[in-house]
């Protein structure tokens, strides 16, 4: 199952990356240190591999997560049903979680670090729904 990991923080890459194979989630995984680097590999590839899970952070120099996820507005039709995003952030504001409502293709919010026992409940809906 491809995933994608999409944070600038060396350590809370590594973190999340580890966790995902030591939990068995899955093998496939791509690091992206920037928002940009991951829209541009999500774009190019649409048409024949999307990832069905990306993990993504909000608090990102230059395009960060929100700016992210608004410039796959264009692609929403595309990915519905291929692709869930889970905000994971340090950042739980009610704010944000009310704002992350609004985009169809987040399915939840995380606190970092990435925590394993949140992992079968999300594979288990990646299950179902693909």
């Amino acid at each position: 199952m491809l995933t994608y990991l999409i944070d600038d923080d060396f350590i809370s890459l590594y973190l999340a990356e580890h966790v995902l194979r030591i939990e068995d989630f899955t093998t496939d995984i791509l690091l992206f240190s920037t928002a940009e680097t991951a829209l541009s590999s999500l774009v190019e590839n649409l048409a024949e591999q999307v990832p069905r899970v990306i993990f993504l952070d909000l608090n990102m120099p230059t395009m960060d997560g929100w700016g992210f996820l608004q410039a796959l507005e264009p692609y929403v039709a595309a990915l519905l049903g291929r692709c869930r995003i889970y905000i994971l952030t340090s950042s739980l504001l009610p704010s944000d979680r009310a704002r992350a409502q609004e985009y169809p293709l987040v399915s939840g919010m995380l606190h970092k670090p990435l925590d394993a026992a949140e992992l079968p409940a999300i594979k288990a809906l990646l299950q179902e729904a693909f």
